[in-house]
């Protein structure tokens, strides 16, 4: 399996590419655009080594971009101003993108090229027929905006249109349904670059209350790879994974663990962080923060409960490590994720 290629920008910048072309929808490219600056902000304050970002809005000329809702958007490059970048946003494109698509060959051309180059690519909603018109989309996963399925489906037969996912991930190429799939992705990739405590910070100061977990509507295939979320073939591994996943109440040693599944500590250990990416006490520890973060919000559990659902029966010590991931305590995390929760009959 290919893990995808991920720059390493540490100390260094970030290139994110938003392109701007006719009749775009404005906030598939102003929101995560400014999403990501909030993320350098908050990422800066705390660490001035952080990465830093290189925005660039490319155009196809450096004439001003007429965007579906009537105003104009001014380009500060154009496609031949860029022989490499990090990572490329395509933006979704109002009512019937083909005429578009055809009309900007140059862009397709772009998109190939940037690919062989390992570049990240984003479309948002019918951007995605850039990447399909390209035949990146080919053999793989993809999606689009709900309204153009079954249109997408007969201009590109050779793309797996998934379209029960708001997300799809191929390697380097993803798709994201819409602006709200696309503000999910944001944060997945805040994460990434940064921390957990960045992403939280911008996803609660965003829109937390009408956010999903980006894994939870989100489809991978086979070669993909993140974290602790991330697929592998070490079914030993994934097993314990599992136990994990429902013993979170238990007080847990890790040493039990490693010989329910055959292997001394330090195999385990080694084996467990090859496969996830995480040491397993940090695994746990943040499997037992995402179970939380799911309670407060959704229960009416004091803290102190919530805690030991998840583990722990010294209150403090939750509340220092629920700290340590997510700059916030409990509780402040829940009256900012229900602050604007409203229930319908």
């Amino acid at each position: 399996m290919q893990k995808p290629n991920v720059p390493n920008l540490l100390g260094q910048r970030l290139g994110a590419s938003f392109l701007l072309i006719e009749h775009m929808l404005a906030t598939s490219i102003t929101l995560p655009i400014e999403m990501m600056r909030a993320a350098e902000s908050a990422a800066l304050i705390h660490d001035r080594s952080a990465i830093r970002l290189n925005i660039a809005a490319v155009g196809m000329s450096r004439e001003p971009v007429l965007t579906q809702s009537g105003f104009r958007l001014q380009p500060d490059l154009t496609l031949s101003d860029i022989a490499h970048t990090d990572m490329v946003i395509l933006p979704a494109l109002w009512r019937n993108p083909r005429p578009i698509v055809r009309r900007n060959h140059a862009l397709v051309e772009w998109l190939q090229y940037l690919h062989t180059k390992g570049c990240i690519l984003i479309a948002v909603g019918t951007g995605a027929c850039f990447l399909a018109e390209a035949g990146l989309l080919d053999g793989k996963a993809a999606t689009t905006h709900w309204h153009y399925f079954d249109q997408f489906e007969r201009d590109y037969p050779a793309v797996q249109l998934k379209r029960q996912y708001f997300i799809t991930q191929a390697n380097n190429l993803y798709c994201a349904a819409s602006v709200n799939a696309v503000a999910d992705l944001t944060v997945h990739f805040i994460r990434r670059t940064w921390n957990a405590s960045v992403a939280s910070h911008v996803e609660r100061n965003f829109s937390h209350e009408i956010r999903r977990p980006y894994e939870s509507t989100s489809y991978f295939d086979h070669n993909y790879f993140d974290d602790k979320h991330r697929y592998h073939p070490d079914e030993s591994i994934v097993q314990a994974q599992i136990w994990l996943q429902q013993h979170l109440q238990e007080t847990i040693g890790l040493s039990e663990v490693a010989k329910k599944f055959g292997m001394s500590v330090r195999t385990f250990h080694r084996r467990f962080k090859a496969a996830t990416g995480l040491a397993p006490l940090h695994y746990l520890q943040e499997l037992r923060v995402d179970t939380a973060k799911d309670l407060l919000q959704t229960s009416n559990l004091s803290i102190a409960e919530i805690a030991w659902q998840v583990g722990y029966q010294d209150l403090s010590y939750f509340a220092q490590l629920f700290r340590r991931q997510l700059g916030v305590t409990p509780g402040e995390y829940r009256t900012t994720v229900r602050a604007k929760l409203f229930a319908t009959e």
